[in-house]
């Protein structure tokens, strides 16, 4: 199957379930006993099978797996090692699809924050149209995306790393290994000079959906990388979002921790860089 006549199929039949990896298909069966509707499988269409490598701009199509997406995402940003590592279970990883994680857009979904914070984008295609989002835009409300029926998403864009661009992602669980995060945080910061350029901050598990810090990043912007900067950014990140509590965290908790991991990122890549690690000190990809 090429990708025209899956867009056309899906078109004609938008009530149905675009199946790449199942992971989370497979659980509505097993734990949640549910008749799934009728299935088009997308693991064999050529194009979206492919990552394109375009001046350091990656182009990763919507049937690549998680294992081998990470890989080339982790090989321009080695600073998301520890995020690809402790992204769920080898099992998981080797299956699940990073577009299926994406399209999905659950709020917790490790991979979102980092790709908004980076300036992702997606592709979308319906029929014959296609139009481009940035990923952030593709989220509306909790569980709710801005995509038509019959529409999907056909790649992920990932913008070529900068040379001034500190980046990093940290996420919050209660346990190391394959356990979904209470907060997922992603930086991206680019300096001039000593001061800070451009700053783009995105979590996930603060909001409905994974967002970005809007009123943190402005705060940043303009100022110098130092300690004085980072906590009067943190009153803003309070305005920028009011977390709920469940099962996974307290919404004090939450804000806390999403926090303190912006103190992190500046312990990490300030003037004057120190460890903050107690564990996976190196990572490989």
């Amino acid at each position: 199957m090429i990708v025209d006549e899956l867009a056309a199929m899906y078109a004609a039949a938008p009530d149905s379930l675009l199946l790449a990896g199942g992971t989370d298909a497979g659980l509505w069966v097993t734990k949640q006993l549910r008749e799934l509707p009728c299935i088009i499988y997308i693991g064999e269409v050529v194009e979206l099978q492919c990552i394109e490598n375009r001046d350091g701009t990656l182009r990763i199509g919507a049937a690549v797996s998680l294992t081998d997406a990470w890989s080339a995402i982790v090989a321009h940003y080695p600073a998301l090692a520890e995020l690809a590592q402790r992204f769920a279970s080898p099992p998981v990883r080797n299956s699940g699809t990073l577009v299926g994680n994406l399209a999905n857009g659950s709020p917790i979904g490790d991979a979102m924050p980092a790709l908004i914070a980076l300036g992702a984008t997606v592709e979308l295609r319906h029929g014959t149209t296609t139009r481009t989002l940035p990923l952030e835009a593709l989220y509306l409300d909790y569980m709710k995306k801005d995509l038509a029926r019959g529409e999907f998403v056909v790649a992920v864009t990932v913008p070529a790393a900068r040379a001034k661009q500190k980046v990093a992602s940290y996420k919050l669980s209660k346990r190391v290994d394959q356990d979904i995060s209470a907060v997922c945080a992603a930086f991206a910061i680019e300096l001039d000079g000593e001061r800070i350029a451009t700053a783009s901050i995105a979590y996930g598990g603060m909001a409905a959906i994974p967002a970005r810090a809007k009123r943190a990043e402005a705060a940043l912007q303009g100022q110098p990388l130092n300690a004085a900067s980072i906590e009067r950014s943190l009153s803003a990140l309070a305005e920028d979002f009011k977390p709920l509590t469940d099962m996974r965290a307290s919404a004090d908790y939450r804000l806390r921790g999403a926090q303190n991991l912006l103190r992190r990122f500046f312990l990490e890549h300030g003037t004057q860089p120190s460890a903050t690690r107690t564990h996976m000190a190196e990572v490989s990809a």
